[in-house]
């Protein structure tokens, strides 16, 4: 039988997503420990950014800091927390929020220095505060990027997560190592195509979000060229005599 035809007769047999090694649980797994690796990601990432893109200072640190880790050698690092900490989810999230900090970051502060500083000296101008400004000036028009951000760095977690299982964690990549270990290559490429499912589902609700998160006013100036005429609603008047 044809191997993707294999693979495709695993992910149809409902016995093979049902108990606790099942895909569904696997699955869960898998979307579980992305989400936890992406809090953490964000809980580091996030404040970060604010305070980057809002006040201007440490961009250079902050670019520095997210190619260090972008440099980093995955499975060295994950081994490496796994020696340090034991088997367990404390090596892999780290892991796993390491590799998500240097996206979200640049998405993050690239998104509020891209805010229009008119719009940011008009909010100065009727008396808002700093915290005023960042809360409801700067973020609000800075959220296409800051999901853009969050995008790239969910889609990397998910890829990666997969590695999880070198140190006997759970989720969808388990079922992959399992496969390579015991040449067992329709298992190993139903996994994968359940990994490149969920990165696809998981980048088109993205998709949705960042298109619903632009401001009406962003979206009708885009909308309007520079030489489409304007129409006035004020009569014309007659030259004539």
């Amino acid at each position: 039988m044809n191997l993707f035809a294999e693979a495709l007769a695993l992910l149809l047999d409902a016995s093979r997503w049902a108990g606790p090694t099942g895909y569904g649980t696997r699955l869960l797994e898998h979307v579980g420990y992305t989400a936890l690796s992406m809090g953490v990601a964000a809980i580091i990432a996030v404040p970060a950014g604010l305070y980057i893109g809002h006040t201007g200072r440490g961009r250079n640190v902050a670019v520095a800091f997210s190619d260090g880790l972008r440099a980093l050698p995955t499975l060295g690092v994950l081994v490496l927390l796994g020696l340090l900490f034991g088997i367990g989810l404390t090596g892999p999230i780290l892991t796993f929020s390491l590799l998500g900090i240097p996206p979200l970051l640049a998405g993050v502060y690239s998104g509020v220095q891209a805010v229009d500083r008119s719009a940011i000296d008009a909010a100065r101008a009727v008396g808002m505060t700093e915290t005023q400004i960042l809360g409801r000036v700067e973020i609000p028009l800075a959220l296409p990027l800051m999901i853009s951000g969050f995008r790239a760095a969910t889609l990397q977690v998910i890829s990666t997560v997969t590695l999880g299982a070198y140190l006997g964690l759970g989720g969808l990549g388990r079922d992959i190592f399992t496969g390579l270990t015991t040449r067992n290559f329709p298992l190993l490429l139903a996994s994968a195509i359940l990994v490149t499912a969920l990165a696809l589902v998981v980048d088109a609700v993205f998709a949705i979000v960042q298109r619903a998160v632009v401001p009406r006013g962003v979206v009708a100036a885009a909308g309007r060229t520079p030489d489409s005429p304007r129409t006035s609603s004020r009569p014309a008047v007659s030259t004539t005599p």
